[in-house]
C-alpha cells in the first residue's frame, strides 16, 4: 500500500513544456510514474517526446482529465502564475494537486488553499519536493533511486532531510515519503499524513521531520497522542538556530520557548515519540524499532 499516490495514479504536469517541467517529467517517467499529459494553453495539441514516450499537451486541466482520466496534477509554474494554475486544477476536479513551486506569495497560498479545501481537493506544497511511493509512482523532484518499497512512512517539512532519511533507512524501504514543504501555509500537514499512515496496513513505522517556527509539530504531537497507535520517530531541524531570529525555511519567528526545536522535541516526547538530535540518530531510532 501507499498513501495519496499508487501505481494506478495518472499524472498530468502543469508547466511540462518549461525547462523545469521537462527535466522532472523525464525523471518521473524514468521512475515508472504514469505521466499521461502536460498542460499549456499555448501548446495545446502538440506533444513532447521523452525518450521513447510521447506525452500529449492539453490546453487545460479539464481537457487533460477528460481525455486521460488523470487524478494527480504536479505544478511546475512560476510563482506569479501558481495561484491561477492551482485554481484551474481545483475547478477541473483533480483530486490531488502537488505544488513544487518555491516563492509563492503567502496571500496566494491562503487563497487557493481555502478554495481547494472548500472543493475537497488535496494540495501538497507549495515549496515542496512532492511525494514518492517507491516502485509505484513518483510525483515531484524526489530522486527515485534512493530506496525501494518497504514499511516506513515519512512526512517531512524539509526536502533535503527527506532524501537523507530515505537514504539512511534505504534497506528497510518506504511505503510513501512525502515532503509537505516549509512555507507558513501549506496544503497537506503532518497530521494529514499521520492519519493516512495510521490507516495504511503496510506502514509499520512513521518518521516525522519538523522544523523550528510555528506550532505544527506541537499540534502533531497532540494528534499522535490521541489517534496514532503505530510507533513514530521524530526529528526537529534547528536545534542550533539563534532565538528571536526569523529563519526563512521555517517561515516563522522563534521567540522564547514557543516554536523552538527543544519545545517541539519535548512536546513530541510527551506524546511517546522518540526524537533524535540529528537525522542519523533519528534513523537509528527507527532502525531499532524496525529490527526488533
Amino acid at each position: 500500500m501507499a498513501i495519496f499516490l499508487t501505481e494506478t495514479s495518472k499524472v498530468i504536469v502543469q508547466g511540462m513544456t518549461g525547462s523545469e517541467g521537462q527535466k522532472h517529467t523525464t525523471r518521473m517517467l524514468a521512475s515508472g510514474t504514469n505521466v499521461v499529459g502536460g498542460v499549456n494553453p499555448r501548446k495545446a495539441g502538440t506533444s513532447v517526446t521523452f525518450g521513447d514516450v510521447e506525452v500529449p499537451v492539453f490546453g487545460s486541466v479539464a481537457e487533460a482529465i477528460e481525455k486521460t482520466g488523470a487524478d494527480v496534477s504536479v505544478i511546475f509554474v512560476p510563482p506569479a502564475h501558481t495561484k491561477a494554475a492551482v485554481i484551474e486544477a481545483v475547478d477541473a476536479g483533480i483530486p490531488l494537486a502537488v505544488i513544487i513551486t518555491e516563492g509563492v506569495p503567502v496571500a496566494d497560498t491562503a487563497e487557493f488553499f481555502a478554495y481547494a479545501q472548500a472543493k475537497g481537493v488535496r494540495l501538497i506544497g507549495p515549496n515542496c519536493p512532492g511525494l514518492i511511493s517507491p516502485g509505484k509512482s513518483n510525483v515531484g523532484i524526489i530522486p527515485a533511486d534512493i530506496t525501494g518499497p518497504g514499511k516506513v512512512g515519512l512526512v517531512s517539512k524539509s526536502g533535503t532531510l527527506t532524501y537523507q532519511m530515505m537514504y539512511e533507512l534505504r534497506d528497510f524501504g518506504f511505503s510513501t515519503a512525502i515532503g509537505i514543504g516549509g512555507d507558513p501555509i501549506i496544503g497537506t500537514t503532518h497530521i494529514d499524513a499521520l492519519e493516512a499512515f495510521e490507516k495504511d496496513p503496510e506502514t509499520e513505522v512513521i518518521v516525522m521531520i519538523g522544523e523550528i517556527g510555528g506550532d505544527a509539530e506541537e499540534r502533531a504531537a497532540a494528534y499522535i497522542q490521541a489517534h496514532v497507535t503505530k510507533p513514530v520517530v521524530g526529528y526537529v531541524a534547528g536545534f542550533t538556530a539563534p532565538e528571536g531570529k526569523t529563519m526563512g525555511h521555517a517561515g516563522a519567528i522563534v521567540s522564547g520557548s514557543s516554536g523552538t526545536a527543544q519545545a517541539k522535541k519535548e512536546a513530541l516526547e510527551a506524546a511517546g515519540v522518540k526524537v533524535g538530535k540529528t537525522p542519523s540518530e533519528t534513523a537509528a531510532l527507527a532502525r531499532a524499532i524496525l529490527s526488533a
